[in-house]
């Protein structure tokens, strides 16, 4: 652009935006046609003279959603605009995932689910009658080992019961001491139902957890934060479905594994649905190694981990 033509632009531009000018106003304050006023509207916009954003906290990041999924091979992708708190981008993502639910055609019969603090959130936005007659089936353990319990049963029988449906429980905690009792559980007729029909699941909601103290498999007494030390020193950037991944994307502890109760990443790779809700800095990683692994077909998150995850790829 000239540079006569980019000051008009930006006389033009405050003109428009700061006086609330229309273009013929604008025509006749500066001696040209509303044509010419309008084209230097939009070389504003398209020099970044002007920049329009939406702040509204259920705004769509919409040129990042199409950039992931072209980059990443992903069917859909909803990105909500960072809050100015950091602390709220869990709010925001969780919203999103319970609108993108709602919307969600055709409405899925069966719905698999993993728990966590992010989707409980997501249980909580659910709007009553956003589906009708859901299945919600847990898709890997969640009974808690002490009294700070992570309400996996509490969180898929709201998300059920809100979809004018039922839940189907997983009895069995995330993870076992021995291989034994592991397959043990998973040979008892109840368990071994609940897993056939889980791995039957029309779609999957899940989340990811960080790899450090903080994590909610530490919280529920699943793993000590020596443990969590050791499965970051064999490279683990946090866990899926309760199974600690790498940044590409593979398990690093086959022992702990095999310990673990629920579907395998292989079920979440094959899914034609699967829904991933990630939010905040510190789940970048974890991020990263989901969507570059072909973990999920759709991502639900905040605008600063879609820049991160793309600006690294």
């Amino acid at each position: 652009m000239a540079r006569d033509d980019e000051l008009l632009s930006v006389r033009v531009a405050e003109l428009y935006y700061d006086e609330n000018k229309t273009q013929d106003e604008i025509g006749a304050l500066l001696g040209m046609s509303r044509w010419k006023a309008g084209r230097l509207l939009v070389q504003a916009r398209e020099a970044g003279i002007v920049r329009i954003e939406i702040v509204h906290p259920r705004a769509r990041r919409l040129t990042l959603e199409r950039e992931l999924c072209v980059r990443f091979g992903l069917r859909d992708a909803v990105i909500v605009p960072d809050p100015e708190n950091q602390d709220g981008a869990t709010a925001r993502v969780a919203q999103a995932a319970a609108d993108y639910l709602t919307s969600l055609r055709p409405v899925p019969r069966v719905l698999g689910v993993s728990w966590g603090r992010t989707l409980n959130e997501v249980a909580d936005r659910l709007p009553i009658g956003w589906a009708s007659g859901v299945t919600v089936v847990q898709i890997n353990g969640g009974v808690s080992l002490n009294r700070r319990s992570a309400g996996a049963a509490t969180m898929a029988t709201t998300i059920a019961q809100r979809g004018n449906g039922t839940a189907v429980l997983l009895p069995s905690p995330a993870i076992l001491e021995r291989i034994e009792t592991k397959r043990a559980i998973e040979a008892d007729r109840t368990v071994a139902d609940v897993l056939t029909r889980a791995a039957g699941a029309s779609a999957y909601l899940y989340s990811a957890g960080v790899a450090d103290a903080s994590s909610v498999l530490v919280e529920s007494g699943y793993l000590t934060r020596d443990d969590v030390d050791e499965l970051v020193r064999k490279g683990a950037v946090g866990d899926v479905v309760g199974r600690y991944i790498n940044a590409d994307g593979n398990i690093v502890d086959s022992g702990l594994d095999d310990r673990t109760v629920g579907l395998g990443l292989h079920e979440l790779r094959s899914a034609a649905t699967a829904i991933f809700v990630v939010a905040g800095r510190p789940k970048h990683d974890v991020a990263r190694a989901v969507v570059t692994s072909g973990l999920c077909t759709v991502m639900i998150s905040d605008e600063g981990t879609a820049r991160a995850l793309l600006e690294d790829a």
